[in-house]
């Protein structure tokens, strides 16, 4: 809830910093936008400028346009733009994602974007920012969200591919095209069998290299053509896909296959029997409940605002913890609802 003085107020294209006119994630288009990150509910076309960590920019280019005005910044790295001090610092949710602090008149602003607390072994990991007031998601705002240790749960992907090659069945693990399909593959066994990847997938990762970015190698699954890989080429495979492509003509090419997804919303009960998976398995670049809160506290905020995700809840959890807080609503998704 925004109130006369803010550093930042919400209008209808977005997060507005008046004194230095621009807009962080805004949904409608703007002259300048900060991005916190490029997944498609914070990072939007038609702006005249973007300014995202550097990371972000291949793939900012790669869904938005190759002629988009944009420009990288490293984390730490200091902008003022009429009086406003602005600085990107690492979020921990997936490459080139960052927290944007904002600071005017001795008041300091940092809006999270997306985060997850939990080190991933490939983006920077999230560092709390002190501010006065701090503009947080809560995708994952319940205390039934509480996440295993990343090890934990990739030993759990590792060993179900392998039971299934042991079997010559293929291993489809749905896992989102920008995020979560990174982390996966930097932790892949590679000794168990080959890894393939759908091509929304490995265009992504081939603007990500193009950049200089280093990812563990993978195939491109060829479904048609005369190149098309045969179906015993996937017998003691990882093929990683994004959501959208599970149930259509692409994925029954591959069978027979076992059917994995990563999500955090695997941790509810049920959630695996209606997405119809063999396997689910409670993976996400969101922080869970205990993450919120461990981030909410680093930064010693009096003030926080919370959008997308389980908001009320949230926000009367943390009064209930002696904050000032309120709902910010925004139209933020959280990448865990993106079907590629």
């Amino acid at each position: 809830m925004s109130k006369p003085g803010d550093l930042l107020t919400l209008t209808d294209r977005g997060l507005y910093c008046a004194p230095a006119d621009l807009y962080i994630d805004p949904w409608r288009p703007v002259d300048r936008a900060l991005i916190t990150h490029a997944h498609s509910d914070h990072a939007r076309w038609g702006m005249g400028h973007y300014l995202a960590h550097r990371d972000s920019l291949p793939v900012l280019r790669l869904r938005l346009g190759q002629d988009i005005s944009a420009e990288g910044v490293a984390y730490g790295e200091s902008r003022l733009v009429n009086g406003v001090r602005i600085s990107f610092h690492p979020a921990g949710h997936i490459i080139g994602s960052a927290q944007i602090r904002l600071e005017y008149r001795g008041e300091v602003w940092v809006v999270s974007g997306d985060y997850k607390t939990e080190g991933d072994g490939l983006s920077p990991a999230f560092v709390p920012v002190r501010c006065h007031t701090f503009i947080t998601e809560s995708t994952f705002g319940l205390p039934v969200y509480r996440w295993r240790p990343q090890a934990a749960v990739m030993g759990e992907i590792n060993a179900w591919w392998a039971a299934n090659a042991a079997e010559g069945r293929a291993s489809l693990l749905a896992a989102y095209s920008l995020g979560k399909a990174q982390r996966i593959l930097k932790h892949l066994d590679p000794v168990i069998g080959p890894i393939f990847t759908h091509g929304a997938i490995a265009q992504t990762h081939a603007a990500l290299r193009a950049a200089g970015i280093e990812l563990p190698p993978e195939q491109v699954v060829i479904a048609q053509g005369p190149d098309q890989h045969r179906k015993a080429d996937f017998r003691q495979a990882l093929i990683l896909a994004p959501p959208g492509a599970i149930d259509s003509a692409w994925s029954r090419r591959l069978q027979p296959f076992s059917l994995g997804i990563a999500s955090g919303w695997m941790r509810l009960r049920g959630a695996r029997r209606r997405r119809a998976a063999d396997r689910g398995f409670v993976l996400s670049d969101h922080a869970d409940w205990d993450g919120l809160n461990d981030a909410i506290r680093a930064t010693g905020a009096q003030r926080v605002l919370v959008t997308h995700g389980y908001t009320d809840l949230f926000a009367r959890w943390l009064r209930s913890q002696g904050l000032e807080a309120d709902v910010l609503q925004t139209r933020f998704e959280g990448d865990e609802d993106e079907s590629s």
